[in-house]
């Protein structure tokens, strides 16, 4: 199945034939288009490099900080144009990026860093209630509460960094490599957690993840991104059944890094 999709009313975001150029040059993103339905779970799935971080950075506004800028495409949040949006009112809006690599204040405790991260959005009230629905889906912070977030393990601060963004009252929560150095029962742990935010909260999520087996677990529906370019698009049950992500992204391939097997490409429907 093709990855062209057309924009949606029950879509929360939705990007349409998006380029990204860096230094003015580099052709990062090719023509991209993407959708989140209102209340989804979508997965984006990619090698290291593929383009996945910068895709999300182009939803979240962060391009400009590493020299790159979308030069051609719309992406719409809610049903409203985003290009022009720097990356603040973005998250007024409603769309929080948990980035790469678990971002914490390592010097603040847990609660310090869930207080800090709620300043952009309501009263103590809010920041009360937003703690309290944190530590209700992540009871290891509870335990951790006296703790400078620089000592908790890499599962607790990937926890922490999902808690503080979900401070900020999303209503599109974008992770990038939430499994990326932990163990596989820590990552069944938080997708599971995540998953539950998603139904119970109505919270929309963008999971984007090398980790296709654990993704596609949770997710309804993937997307597939290589250089730059969005090469298939399907719901998770067909994804996991498709013999080229089978071999190439959910262990079929024995161990061997899919970009030196020879006929890599030849096999590759997809792009035939």
């Amino acid at each position: 199945m093709n990855a062209t999709t057309s924009s949606s009313s029950a879509s929360v975001l939705s990007i349409n034939n998006v380029e990204v150029i860096y230094d003015h040059v580099a052709l990062a993103i090719k023509g991209a288009s993407l959708e989140v339905p209102q209340g989804g779970m979508v997965a984006l799935l990619g090698a290291n490099g593929a383009g996945k971080s910068t895709l999300l950075k182009s939803i979240s506004g962060l391009l400009k900080a590493e020299r790159g800028e979308v030069t051609r495409g719309e992406i719409h949040f809610m049903g409203q144009n985003i290009d022009a949006m720097p990356p603040q009112e973005r998250v007024r809006l409603g769309i929080a990026q948990v980035l790469e690599g678990r971002r914490v204040f390592e010097h603040l405790t847990p609660e310090e860093n869930l207080v800090a991260a709620s300043a952009i959005r309501g009263g103590r009230a809010d920041m009360i209630r937003n703690r309290d629905m944190v530590y209700s889906y992540f009871p290891r912070l509870v335990q951790r509460a006296g703790t400078e977030a620089g000592y908790l393990s890499g599962g607790e601060q990937q926890m922490l960094a999902i808690g503080r963004a979900l401070m900020t009252q999303p209503k599109l929560l974008m992770l990038d490599e939430p499994s990326l150095g932990l163990a596989p029962f820590l990552v069944a742990e938080i997708f599971d957690i995540v998953r539950r935010i998603n139904q119970s909260e109505g919270l929309s999520v963008l999971l984007v993840e090398q980790n296709a087996i654990a993704a596609l677990e949770v997710v309804s529906h993937g997307y597939l991104i290589e250089n730059g370019r969005i090469v298939m698009h399907d719901s998770a049950s067909a994804m996991k059944q498709n013999p080229d992500i089978q071999e190439f992204y959910l262990g079929g391939a024995e161990g061997r890094d899919f970009k030196d097997i020879k006929h890599y490409r030849r096999r590759k429907r997809w792009l035939s």
